[in-house]
């Protein structure tokens, strides 16, 4: 299956010029965001997540926090508070005891999320695996 992307997607995070500095320790570079926002965007859409879904947030380390921004709104989703109430969700361990069962939580670090997140592909996605809203 080829990855090659003809025509700029439009679910593509726009990138800022670089002065050629490296990024400092703690920071994120535009392409490892949307790489990251890509390959958590799929998940959430094997889960059943799509285009206009309220997902909840619950993620405090920043760059993840960042990252599941950008994955929810790559699919045309919303991102929420966990206090608003939502479908889906996206959290940590640490947090998860915290938050009601009534979503169907992400848990970022969770063993089992991690093997799927690292083989799943980080390519712009296509406009085949969006859905369009019901």
């Amino acid at each position: 299956m080829s990855t090659l992307v003809t025509a700029p997607a439009a679910n593509v995070i726009p990138m800022r010029a670089r002065s050629g500095a490296p990024v400092a320790a703690g920071q994120l570079a535009d392409a490892d965001l949307d790489r990251w926002a890509n390959r958590l965007a799929r998940l959430l859409l094997a889960r059943g997540a799509d285009a206009g879904d309220r997902i909840a947030l619950a993620v405090d380390p920043r760059i993840e926090s960042v990252v599941a921004e950008a994955a929810v709104r790559k699919i045309g989703a919303v991102p929420v508070s966990p206090l608003e109430g939502a479908g889906f969700g996206i959290t940590t361990r640490v947090g998860r005891d915290e938050l009601a069962d009534g979503a169907d939580w992400l848990v970022l670090d969770d063993r089992s999320t991690l093997r799927r997140y690292l083989v799943t592909s980080d390519a712009p996605l296509a406009a085949t695996e969006l859905r369009a809203v019901s």
